[in-house]
């Protein structure tokens, strides 16, 4: 087996090409094996094996600088550098994260999870190396999905500028997570099917040199192009064609739900760890299918993302031209929905909290500047979202929380998510934002009818004495077993409050509390700097009403456990009843 002679990429330039190509179904053999029992980014690995191969075979890392962009490509080159033992054995499946990371290797110069960034990167190394008059190459790694989002167009358009050494490889397969939307794939296409001739060249127009490599999967002809573009004087790209999920039949059949994939059974492809029962994303599809059907003013929008709300592409081709992909750019998917509101129409933009950072510029001056109804579902927004560093959902209450004009809700339940979300559809007055709950679909049965346009109305659940609980959002149902505990603890019931409105306080009922509450607790599942325990403290700071934020501490946390981080931070009940009532 060469894979398990592979010590780092020095190994790989020893072996011959036959050898090379066994090397290939080595790795994704391996791939196979960790994958089908682990999960993760399958499509985009499978595709990139032999371009790893001769990437690592050409070129010098770490003197030569490889960047990947978002960290979908790179289990591969993780094999080749080092860390082969995180593939092979099970026992050391969890030894490396599912991106680049400096931390892990030499060979890594970033940490990267979100997408377009590698060439503003690699760019950003190259000026270095040139700066300091070094010598050495680097190469920018980017999938063709990715070409879609704003910091790649700017990266491609600077790239020209340095006039130096600067590799770019644009990995083609036709796919982004889902199918590539954008007229840029119409030239990528074109280039394609013209083997790389056609005379709109995006690239060329750039000002950069191009070469074209129709066998993506092939090594020797990457090998070939890689010698051709290595140490060269100028900037230059090199477009290869692959095919997403080579290797595995059902990946290749199916690019999209292949692109990443829960632990699934090697021989039928089925996944091993079903899901049953509601998810907030099918109940969203469904809920915005029913609104387009009866309105056809209703858009949904999405950023590359389309499953994460449930749209399957058959519900994709069920919604028709109500439904828009404007591929990985959410920037211009806030403002094109600030233009659909402000045009009549009931735009809905949704995307993961870690996802959302990109856009904070567009959601001030964009959307709440104009005050445009548009509505945007925050999805993942939670400690119990996704846990690598890359991918953090707690950091959205500060960052969304404190643009004016912006409404920013925290449903408790699914009956309240509903209401909530048809409320803001139906509205024309506020940019509102929506939290989603992330810690399970809870309902109550309740029939919520609630006009939302009353501005930071918060609901008393539970009318108590002594000490109030705000608990904001998904920690709602902490809320009410910290509430429990305190009752058993003191032997009066606490007030337990749901404050639904993040962006805003209920001054009145604020005020109110302090004729017969010493204490207010606040809940919130996100970071306190900035954050919403913040603004309740603020309001109490010159009075004798004593304020205790729980949330989670500013701090990049990675592939944590949820139990742990909690307890970290003093979030379980058994804690706040020590903190509140135990020891003060």
């Amino acid at each position: 087996m060469y894979l398990e002679k592979i010590n780092g990429p020095e190994d790989v330039k020893k072996l011959s090409g036959g050898e090379l190509n066994i090397l290939a179904e080595e790795m994704r053999s391996a791939l196979l094996q960790k994958l089908s029992k682990r999960g993760g980014h399958f499509g985009p690995n499978f595709g990139f094996v032999e371009a790893t191969i001769a990437l690592h075979y050409v070129f010098n890392s770490p003197i030569d600088k490889i960047v990947y962009d978002i960290s979908h490509q790179s289990y591969g080159h993780k094999m080749l550098t080092g860390r082969k033992d995180a593939f092979l054995y099970e026992e050391h499946y969890g030894d490396v994260s599912g991106f680049t990371n400096p931390k892990e290797s030499e060979h890594d110069f970033f940490t990267v999870g979100h997408t377009s960034t590698s060439v503003s990167l690699a760019s950003g190394l190259a000026k270095a190396r040139d700066l300091k008059r070094e010598k050495g190459n680097v190469i920018a790694v980017i999938g063709d999905g990715s070409l879609s989002g704003g910091e790649a167009l700017e990266g491609l358009d600077f790239a020209s500028e340095l006039e130096s050494n600067f590799i770019i490889i644009v990995n083609d397969n036709d796919m982004s997570i889902a199918e590539n939307h954008g007229g840029l794939y119409k030239n990528l296409k074109a280039l394609r099917e013209s083997n790389g001739e056609c005379p709109c060249n995006l690239f060329k127009a750039m000002s950069l040199d191009y070469i074209y490599v129709a066998e993506g999967n092939n090594i020797e002809k990457l090998i070939e192009a890689f010698h051709q573009v290595k140490d060269s004087t100028h900037p230059v790209v090199v477009h290869i064609n692959t095919v997403k999920g080579k290797g595995y039949t059902f990946a290749e059949k199916n690019k999209e739900d292949w692109h990443w994939h829960m632990p699934f059974n090697i021989e039928t492809g089925e996944s091993t760890r079903n899901f049953t029962g509601e998810s907030y994303s099918t109940l969203t599809c469904d809920f915005l299918m029913k609104k387009m059907k009866e309105d056809p003013t209703v858009t949904m929008i999405t950023a590359g993302i389309p499953t994460s709300m449930g749209f399957t592409e058959d519900k994709r081709k069920e919604a028709g031209k109500q439904f828009v992909d404007v591929g990985i750019a959410e920037e211009h998917a806030v403002a094109f929905a600030s233009g659909i509101a402000a045009n009549g129409g009931k735009p809905i933009f949704a995307t993961h909290s870690s996802f959302i950072q990109r856009t904070y510029d567009q959601m001030s001056q964009d959307l709440c500047i104009n005050g445009n109804a548009a509505t945007l579902l925050i999805s993942t927004a939670s400690i119990y979202g996704m846990s690598d560093v890359t991918h953090l959902g707690i950091f959205d209450i500060p960052l969304i929380s404190n643009i004016p004009n912006m409404v920013y809700l925290a449903p408790t339940c699914k009956e309240e998510y509903l209401a909530m979300l048809d409320w803001s559809i139906e509205q024309n007055q506020h940019p509102v934002a929506i939290r989603i709950p992330c810690n399970g679909v809870i309902s109550t049965g309740a029939n919520i009818k609630f006009d939302y346009s009353q501005l930071n109305q918060y609901e008393v659940k539970q009318t108590g004495n002594r000490i109030a609980i705000l608990a904001l959002g998904d920690f709602y149902q902490l809320g009410e077993q910290v509430a429990e505990a305190i009752k058993i603890q003191i032997g009066e019931m606490p007030t337990l409050i749901n404050p639904r409105y993040i962006t805003g306080i209920d001054a009145k009922l604020l005020e109110s509390l302090k004729a017969n509450h010493e204490a207010v607790i606040t809940l919130e599942d996100g970071i306190l700097d900035g954050g919403f325990g913040e603004k309740i403290a603020r309001f109490y700071g010159s009075s004798d009403m004593k304020v205790y934020n729980y949330g989670f501490r500013k701090e990049f946390i990675d592939r944590y456990k949820v139990e742990e981080v909690l307890k970290a931070n003093r979030l379980t009940p058994e804690q706040i009843v020590e903190d509140v009532v135990i020891n003060r």
